[in-house]
């Protein structure tokens, strides 16, 4: 199975964690989770940080190491405001492109690793131990990792409730999966050729060629899907693998709990949600 689109899938490991480079092949056992308490009460988050991250959003293109590195920064200060500090725990990165959330993970002394479907996503220099991978079937081990991460992924993935049952996999009883994507009828749901997305795809795309004198990279019904906050949340909170810790805006400087819980609004208004799943024994 794939993810969207033609890309093809390599892998390097076989069941287990690749070491960094210069070293042999191995599985690492989670460390035992001390408790199911945050490190820190979890507030909503600040304009300054809000306002920051947006910012930075605008400027992308021009300064993608600026953007990616002070994202990363903060999904890993939301993972540890749930988690506690990463520091020795067994953390796999489904989906992180260049590397940037693996890197912020190993800055603060977790063992991570990034599994990543697209070789051109991963740039000239991803991290070490990287692996090229399908999303569907990763190839660890069964609850191998303390926490399962992934970053706008979702709204790439043809079949979200298949993948998120091989996040379940990997991930330790007890253990966090971070999952957040930017929903369909957000204003950013289009990617590259938002907000025309409202007036329809085709007509979204054909208008970024015009303007740009290029073809879009996301394409509705190949790399890039309509999923929507309601049906996401209906499914996750069915299933009995995963449930649910926290469901917010990611970005949101306040009533980031309050806007999801609205329907229709939430759908437009939430802008990208993020799921905080707790693993369920089995």
């Amino acid at each position: 199975m794939r993810w969207g689109g033609d890309d093809v899938f390599r892998v390097r490991v076989r069941r287990g964690l690749s070491r960094p480079r210069g070293g042999a092949a191995h599985v690492t056992a989670p460390r035992p989770y001390q408790g199911d308490g945050p490190q820190r009460h979890h507030r909503d988050p600040s304009f300054r940080r809000s306002l920051a991250l947006f910012l930075a959003f605008l400027r992308e293109q021009e300064e993608p190491e600026k953007c990616y590195s002070l994202l990363a920064r903060d999904a890993v200060d939301q993972v540890e405001a749930h988690y506690g500090a990463v520091a020795g725990r067994v953390v796999v990165d489904v989906g992180g492109g260049s590397g940037y959330f693996t890197e912020e993970f190993r800055r603060r002394g977790a063992d991570a690793y990034l599994f990543e479907p697209d070789i051109g996503e991963l740039g000239a220099e991803p991290p070490p131990g990287s692996v090229i991978a399908d999303g569907y079937l990763l190839p660890l081990g069964d609850g191998v990792a303390d926490v399962t991460f992934t970053s706008n992924v979702l709204e790439h993935v043809a079949d979200p409730q298949t993948f998120l049952s091989e996040l379940a996999r990997v991930t330790r009883p007890g253990g966090l999966v971070y999952v957040s994507f930017t929903n369909w009828l957000s204003p950013w749901g289009g990617h590259e050729w938002a907000p025309w997305h409202y007036l329809g795809a085709e007509r979204a795309r054909a208008r970024y060629r015009r303007r740009t004198g290029k073809a879009a990279k996301h394409t509705l019904g190949e790399n890039l899907f309509a999923v929507h906050i309601g049906t996401t949340l209906r499914q996750v909170r069915a299933r009995d693998d995963l449930t649910v810790v926290s469901a917010r805006s990611r970005y949101w400087p306040f009533l980031t709990e309050w806007i999801v819980k609205v329907p229709g609004l939430r759908e437009i208004a939430t802008w990208n949600l993020l799921l905080i799943l707790r693993r369920c024994p089995p």
